[in-house]
C-alpha cells in the first residue's frame, strides 16, 4: 500500500517501528508508560497522540527533549495538564479546535456513527463540537492500555461478534494474567464471509470461540469447518448484566487494539433530554465490546464452577463430605 505515494514499504522497520525517509530523517513510533522511558535521545519534532492519556511528567520530559516543535492532539473529554499546567504559563502555544467537519477523509459509516450521538449533549460537546466537557455517561472506565500481551499470559477464549455490510466482524482474544483479563483485537473488518472467519480463526492458537447467539446458522457453518465454537447465552436483561460483569473485572487492552480502544472510550449510557443518565447503553459503537462480553460471561461462569469443584475435591481429601460442610456453613 503506497498511501498517496508517501509510503514505501522497504523503508519501514517493523522491529524498531521506524520509518526512514530518503534524506535519512526518521519517523519513530513509540509508547511511554514509565517516566524512565522518556529519557531517550533528543528529537526535532514530537507528536503526542491522545495527549490526555499521557502522564504530565512523561509529556514534560519528552517536550523538554524536543528541539523544534511539538504537536499534540486529544479529545477534550475532561480537563488535564494542558489546561492546568501549560496553557496558563506558556506564551508559545497555538491552540486550535478541529472537529469531524475538518476531516476530509471521513467515510460515510464513520460519519454516521458520529452523527447518531447528536442527542447526547455531553458526548456532542466533546466529540461533535470539540469543546472541553466531561463525559459522565461512559460505561467502562479504568482499563489499562498495555504495549503487548505478556508471554506468561494464558489464552482463555475468543469472543466473536458477527457483521457484514454496515457492521464489522470482530474477533477478540481474551487472556488471563496476574489476576485480570487482557483483551487483544484480532479482527475488526466488514464484508467477511463465514468461510473467511473460519479461515482466520484457524490461523490463531486453538481455543473455544464464543459467538453471538443471534446467528445460529453462521455458528453452525463455522463449526462445520472443524472449529470449537459455541453461542453465547442470552436471556432477560442479558446485556445490562453482562456489562455489569465486565465492569467488575480488572481489564487491560493492547495498544494495537485501536478499534477496541475507540469503542471503550465512546461506549455510553443513553442520556435523556434532561441530561439524566438512563440504564440503557447506546447501540452501534459496541462490536468489540459485545465480543468481549460474550467471552467474559462464559469465563465468569467457568471460574465459579471450578471454584465449586475445587472445594468438593478438597472436602474429599479431608474426609469431610460436601453435605456436612454445607450444613456447617449454613
Amino acid at each position: 500500500m503506497q498511501f498517496n505515494g508517501y509510503w514505501e514499504e522497504e523503508r519501514w522497520n517493523e522491529t524498531k517501528h521506524i520509518y526512514t525517509f530518503k534524506d535519512n530523517s526518521i519517523l519513530e513510533f513509540i509508547s511511554f508508560d514509565k517516566f524512565g522511558k522518556a529519557h531517550g535521545p533528543r528529537r526535532d519534532v514530537l507528536f503526542l497522540n491522545e495527549a490526555n492519556n499521557i502522564p504530565y511528567n512523561i509529556a514534560d520530559q519528552l517536550i523538554t527533549r524536543t528541539r523544534e516543535i511539538v504537536w499534540m492532539d486529544w479529545n477534550p473529554s475532561e480537563e488535564f495538564w494542558f489546561y492546568t499546567e501549560m496553557l496558563p504559563s506558556r506564551k508559545d502555544i497555538d491552540f486550535i479546535t478541529l472537529t469531524y467537519l475538518d476531516n476530509e477523509a471521513l467515510d460515510e459509516i464513520s460519519l454516521g456513527e458520529i452523527l447518531v450521538h447528536r442527542n447526547n449533549k455531553q458526548w456532542w460537546t466533546v466529540y461533535g463540537e470539540g469543546k472541553l466537557g466531561e463525559i459522565t455517561s461512559r460505561i467502562y472506565t479504568g482499563w489499562r492500555i498495555i504495549d503487548e500481551v505478556p508471554h506468561e499470559a494464558r489464552l482463555e477464549r475468543y469472543g466473536l461478534d458477527f457483521g457484514y455490510t454496515n457492521d464489522p466482524t470482530v474477533i477478540v482474544a481474551v487472556y488471563y494474567y496476574n489476576g485480570g483479563w487482557i483483551l487483544d483485537e484480532k479482527v475488526y473488518k466488514r464484508g467477511m464471509s463465514n468461510k473467511e472467519i473460519a479461515d482466520t480463526l484457524k490461523t490463531l492458537p486453538e481455543k473455544l470461540v464464543i459467538a453471538d447467539s443471534a446467528e445460529p446458522k453462521s455458528i453452525d457453518e463455522i463449526r462445520s469447518y472443524g472449529l470449537n465454537i459455541q453461542p453465547t447465552t442470552k436471556g432477560k436483561d442479558s446485556v445490562r448484566s453482562g456489562i455489569q460483569l465486565v465492569q467488575d473485572q480488572p481489564i487491560s487492552i493492547t495498544k494495537q487494539s485501536v478499534n477496541g480502544i475507540k469503542e471503550y472510550r465512546n461506549y455510553l449510557w443513553i442520556v435523556d433530554k434532561n441530561d439524566k443518565i438512563l440504564n440503557e447503553p447506546e447501540k452501534g459503537n459496541d462490536h468489540f465490546l459485545d465480543a468481549t462480553r460474550y467471552a467474559l460471561e462464559t469465563l465468569g461462569r467457568l471460574k465459579q464452577e471450578v471454584t465449586y469443584w475445587d472445594r468438593i475435591f478438597a472436602d474429599e481429601l479431608s474426609g469431610q463430605s460436601p453435605r456436612k460442610r454445607f450444613n456447617k456453613e449454613r
